[in-house]
């Protein structure tokens, strides 16, 4: 199915199934976030370095971490 025709059938929803439809790919989304979110801040991860040291920071009570813990 091309792009053009799931356009075209998107169009001949009704309101209802509109709505649901645009609340799966929200969900959908959402989920695709959190998983890259997990693999880039987990062991091997794009962002583990980055993590590590604000943890070490924290863990040394920098100025930075204090002000996040303030709040």
């Amino acid at each position: 199915m091309s792009l053009a025709e799931i356009e075209d059938a998107i169009d001949k929803l009704s309101p209802e199934d509109l709505i649901k439809l645009a609340a799966h790919i929200v969900r959908r989304d959402k989920f695709a976030w959190d998983k890259e979110i997990e693999e880039d801040f987990s062991p091997g991860g794009k962002h583990e370095k980055t993590l590590k040291k604000v943890d070490a920071e924290i863990d040394a009570g920098s100025k930075i971490a204090q002000r996040f813990n303030a709040g």
